[in-house]
């Protein structure tokens, strides 16, 4: 067995093993005293065991391989005894975790989409039939960001069976669905016949919503056709061809503000137009020309954050970065939040009827449910 231990030797404040299979792991001794099997509660799974109760000086005192080939450890305080699985150690080894190379799990594209929509559209009753049709959804919607679900019902809130196939819907002032309507008096542009430019949703939240399904039920206006550009694919454009304009995109904080003059609270919130995560990749693209506040950069930089910022909105908005469709009556078009930026044309509200229920979703509910239906399958 690759698991299987094969030495372990003691090295400062650490124990190293060297496996079957030939490769190497160091363990930390606070490490495998804090992940202790006793120190999870059996039924929530909860750690209980308080790591702060030891010193910072607790070592192995003795150790060994037993006849089953678990490491067992008598430590030098508290009197206790830890028993580690082979296969747990190897599978939460972080120093063979730290040696593979990261794999991104986005999938970047560019208007080449345009000719191959068919690859992100779904059937509603196969996602709604079968674990396997909500599985396929999903890998749509954690990898290229963007997935159209076809001839789902068109009945107001008709789209919430098949979104709590994910999971829970998140409620914001919007309410649940979001009316997507030309009124009178509207508090956001949305909420008009206006042509809107690609943006995210709810920049000015610390947490703005991970994803979001916009579904159609009428649209017999002239005009109101929907826009998309993956947002990652721009910045990764930047990255290896503009690297002053993606380094200022990275580390200036812009200032966002909510402009509903119909909300009794004051929401603004300061972030990059690009955040990455702990392995340098794309986390988040936060762009809203028109939420955007008057933005409060140091003054020696501010030509230079206006510079970045007027580049990176002209190539999210470039044809050979995004795609343009027409939504039917029974799609729903759901997408990242936090990755890509949606918009529309312009329509004529006297020539017919646009109607689009909103709703949103964290962006843990659709990874989450994703890995636990692959797990389990």
């Amino acid at each position: 067995m690759t698991t299987a231990i094969y030495k372990i030797s003691k090295n400062g404040s650490s124990l190293n093993i060297e496996w079957k299979d030939g490769e190497k792991s160091s363990f930390n001794f606070l490490w495998l005293r804090d992940n202790c099997p006793t120190a999870h509660d059996k039924d929530s799974r909860h750690r209980m065991f308080n790591i702060l109760n030891v010193s910072e000086n607790i070592e192995a005192k003795e150790f060994k391989i037993d006849k089953d080939g678990k490491l067992i450890i008598k430590w030098s305080e508290g009197e206790h005894t830890s028993f580690y699985d082979p296969s747990w150690l190897r599978n939460n080894c972080y120093t063979l975790k730290n040696k593979k190379k990261y794999s991104s799990p986005y999938e970047l594209w560019d208007n080449s989409l345009q000719n191959n929509l068919k690859s992100i559209t779904i059937e509603h009753k196969e996602i709604i039939n079968s674990d396997d049709g909500l599985i396929k959804w999903l890998e749509l919607l954690h990898h290229k960001g963007i997935a159209i679900v076809k001839n789902s019902p068109v009945d107001k809130k008709s789209a919430l069976p098949v979104l709590n196939r994910i999971s829970h819907t998140r409620e914001t002032f919007f309410k649940t669905p979001f009316e997507v309507i030309n009124i009178p008096q509207p508090n956001n542009s949305a909420y008009t016949a206006h042509a809107l430019r690609n943006h995210m949703d709810l920049p000015w939240f610390e947490n703005p919503p991970g994803y979001q399904f916009l579904h159609c039920l009428i649209n017999s206006a002239k005009g109101g056709d929907s826009s998309a550009v993956d947002g990652f694919a721009v910045a990764d454009y930047l990255k290896k061809n503009e690297k002053e304009i993606f380094e200022t995109l990275i580390n200036v904080h812009l200032k966002f503000r909510d402009k509903d003059y119909t909300q009794v609270v004051h929401r603004s919130f300061h972030a990059p137009a690009i955040s990455l995560t702990k392995d340098g990749d794309y986390n988040d693209i936060r762009f809203s020309v028109a939420t955007m506040d008057a933005l409060d950069c140091k003054p020696e930089i501010m030509d230079k954050v206006y510079k970045a910022h007027h580049r990176f909105g002209n190539l999210l908005h470039d044809d050979k970065f995004q795609i343009k469709f027409r939504l039917e009556p029974g799609d729903i078009f759901s997408f990242n939040n936090r990755r890509l930026l949606h918009g529309r044309t312009s329509f004529d509200p006297n020539s017919g009827e646009r109607h689009l229920q909103g709703y949103y979703m964290d962006r843990d509910e659709i990874i989450g449910r994703l890995n636990f239906l692959k797990k389990n399958k």
